[in-house]
């Protein structure tokens, strides 16, 4: 029996979709001990932080990383 294209089609999407379901909860995980781990070295240092600790801020912050000041790293802390 041959596969159409429309079949593969949708074979290809729902795995997709089944892939996605699977990596979301693990990832989801993966972020809230990163923020963990973040917020326990700005708690520990000061500025400047290392590069991905001002990556991670940046992104928290919306800003680029040079823009960020102590009173903005205080309200992603608290």
């Amino acid at each position: 029996m041959k596969i159409t294209r429309g079949q593969r089609l949708s074979n290809r999407q729902s795995d997709a979709a089944e892939t996605k379901r699977v990596n979301r909860a693990r990832k989801d995980k993966e972020r809230i001990r990163r923020d963990a781990r973040m917020i326990e070295t700005i708690k520990a240092g000061d500025l400047p932080y290392a590069h991905t600790v001002m990556c991670w801020l940046s992104r928290k912050l919306g800003k680029r990383s040079n823009l960020v000041t102590p009173e903005d790293v205080k309200t992603v802390v608290s």
